[in-house]
Order: C-alpha cells, then sequence, then structure tokens
C-alpha cells in the first residue's frame, strides 16, 4: 500500500515504469496502454495505469490533473472501476490533433461521448459521484471547481470500487501526466 495525497492505502493496477508521490503523483505513461472494451475497434485493452483506491457505496472522487499530450488518444483523468466489465474513466483524451473532454462508460461493451476544448487549460478537475445506481461526470478548468456536468451514467449500485486516477498512451510513445490532487469523500 502507497502513501500519497494524505491518505494510505493507495495501489497500482497496471503501474507505469516511471512514477514518484511526492506533493502529488507524477509519472511518464507506458505506450501501448488502455482502458477499452470491443465496442468499433473490437479489442479489449485494461492495460491503463490506474492508482486508487477501494471505495464502497455512495462517494465523491475529485482528479486534478495536467499533461504534456502529443499522441493520439493520450488520456488521463478520474476512474471508477468495480472490475474489466465495468468502470467509468473520464478525463481529457487528445484525439485527432485536439483536446476532447472525455467519458467512457463500460458495462461489458465501451461506449464513448467527448465534448472538444478549444484549448486546454493548464489544470483540469474531474468530479466523479456516485449516488446509488448513478455516476455523474462533472468537470472544472483551471481554478473553476467542477460544476459543468458532461455525463450521467449507470454503475452497479453498492459494492466495492476501485477509485482514483488514471493515464494511458494507446498509439503514443508514452507522455507526463502530474496528478495535483485526488481526494474521495462523501457525496453532499
Amino acid at each position: 500500500m502507497i502513501m500519497a495525497f494524505g491518505e494510505t492505502g493507495w495501489q497500482w493496477l497496471n503501474a507505469p515504469r516511471q512514477w514518484t508521490a511526492d506533493d502529488g503523483l507524477s509519472l511518464f505513461c507506458d505506450p501501448g496502454t488502455d482502458l477499452w472494451r470491443k465496442t468499433h475497434y473490437g479489442y479489449t485493452y485494461d492495460t491503463a495505469h490506474i492508482f486508487a483506491r477501494p471505495a464502497t457505496g455512495d462517494l465523491r472522487l475529485t482528479v486534478t490533473f495536467s499533461g504534456d499530450y502529443a499522441e493520439q488518444y493520450d488520456q488521463a483523468g478520474a476512474v471508477l472501476r468495480i472490475d474489466q466489465e465495468n468502470w467509468i474513466k473520464a478525463g481529457v483524451e487528445y484525439v485527432d490533433g485536439g483536446f476532447h473532454l472525455s467519458t467512457v462508460v463500460t458495462r461489458s461493451f465501451s461506449d464513448w461521448s467527448v465534448l472538444p476544448v478549444e484549448v486546454l487549460a493548464e489544470r483540469v478537475t474531474f468530479e466523479l459521484e456516485r449516488a446509488g445506481d448513478a455516476v455523474t461526470v462533472r468537470y472544472g478548468l483551471n481554478d473553476e471547481p467542477p460544476r459543468a456536468m458532461l455525463r450521467l451514467a449507470y454503475l452497479p449500485p453498492g459494492g466495492p470500487v476501485l477509485a482514483g486516477a488514471m493515464a494511458a498512451a494507446p498509439v503514443g510513445k508514452g507522455f507526463a501526466v502530474r496528478f495535483r490532487d485526488i481526494r474521495i469523500t462523501a457525496p453532499c
């Protein structure tokens, strides 16, 4: 178990080769990593770097980060993961030469929604709030709190999840990501 963000109990699922947990979490995302199941592309990847703690029931996960995105599908953000077939990831993804706020919801098959942003903020905060069988995905840019809703999605209720941060570089050479804050709290 790893101590980070003032809490113990953090763990890696698919740890990157290079990372440090000091006053935040810095990592260099390994190439060839992704988190996706079947839909459209026909492949399943469960190799994304996930830094998380176990949690149960209703919760609010807040993740603030920045990244040196450079290649197609470079991505970083927040994740709630029950198992390899049930999870939600939300963050920033570099797609077709631009930045997108991205959410993937997976229940055996992945679906993907994106919202393009003209200029990437210096810092992005994503909040995933789990209440019963629903997860509300919100975001904020720079110092804005996460108020704008991006998605409302189903996630099987009550059971344990891994809650934390994720990053992946499916087709590029990898990229640097800095998580400034990761918090798991009770919902309001």
